[in-house]
């Protein structure tokens, strides 16, 4: 008889780290999300699910909690991963988030490693002063959390609270918890930050960056309102998303990458082809 190996269960965090190393598909995985929004009048989650699988998508990121167990058995059917859900968290309520239906989405993540990225509202952009109560409410969602094996990532947006990734790193650091990161988006950096230096913001977010996303998007546009430069497919824009990525890879990121997709008109099936089309391009610039 074969000796009994003994089994150690591994934290979360490097769980879920290691369920993406160990991936059949790239190291990084790659996935669409918004991309949904003005598609869903046409297409349902089993059709958007068999679309993504036909271009070469890994998965998808979910919006909001509703039809979150309708999303996952459309991903499941077609050999796909749910990565992520984006909801959002108001500090300034005494029922910052909706803890039933958080509960429920848990439940129906269990072991699935997703994401949820909390969009954080209810004060000042960055105003530190309302910290302690923001590490108070995103403690309370790691507790329940924890079992679930997924990750809270604090989501910088534009106009809400947590702006900026710095913003959403020294938050991340307070709350001090294994299943609690930061994630950095693109297009939410070229609207705020003006000097274009992603590097350092990066580097020292790396301990708790745990996603990023990209999109096609000019270097600057000088509107304050509308997307149409900063989020377009990956082949558009003269951002230079290749040196981006470059970078990402010299400071050791590993992990998902998600397309933002808000915003782009048109059929969704033609721009999500474009920008798989240019992931592939951009992938093949990146190989030694």
């Amino acid at each position: 008889m074969r000796p009994q190996m003994k089994t150690t269960k591994l934290p979360l965090f490097l769980a879920f780290s290691l369920s993406l190393l160990s991936s059949p598909h790239a190291a990084q995985p790659f996935f669409p999300f918004c991309h949904d929004m003005p598609d869903a009048k046409k297409r349902n989650f089993a059709e958007q699910a068999a679309m993504l699988k036909e271009l070469g998508y890994d998965g998808v990121g979910h919006i909001w909690l509703d039809k979150v167990e309708e999303r996952i058995k459309s991903l499941d059917e077609a050999g796909l991963k749910l990565y992520q859900i984006t909801m959002v968290v108001n500090i300034a309520t005494n029922a910052p988030y909706d803890q039933n239906r958080f509960k429920e989405v848990l439940a129906a993540v269990k072991g699935r490693n997703v994401q949820f990225l909390l969009i954080m509202k209810g004060a000042k952009p960055s105003d530190a002063s309302a910290d302690e109560r923001a590490v108070a409410i995103v403690s309370e969602m790691s507790d329940l959390a924890r079992g679930s094996g997924s990750q809270l990532l604090l989501y910088p947006h534009t106009n809400d609270w947590i702006e900026r990734v710095e913003d959403a790193v020294r938050v991340a650091e307070k709350v001090n918890r294994p299943n609690v990161g930061a994630m950095f988006n693109l297009c939410h950096w070229l609207r705020v930050c003006e000097d274009r230096d992603y590097k350092t913001r990066l580097q020292k977010a790396m301990p708790r960056l745990w996603a990023v996303s990209i999109n096609g998007a000019d270097g600057r546009d000088d509107s304050p309102k509308g997307w149409k430069r900063y989020i377009q497919p990956l082949d558009s824009g003269d951002f230079d998303v290749a040196a981006f990525l470059k970078t990402l890879k010299e400071l050791g990121y590993k992990g998902p990458i998600g397309l933002q997709c808000f915003g782009i008109g048109g059929d969704a099936r033609e721009h999500l082809a474009r920008s798989m089309a240019a992931w592939r391009t951009l992938n093949e610039r990146k190989r030694p």
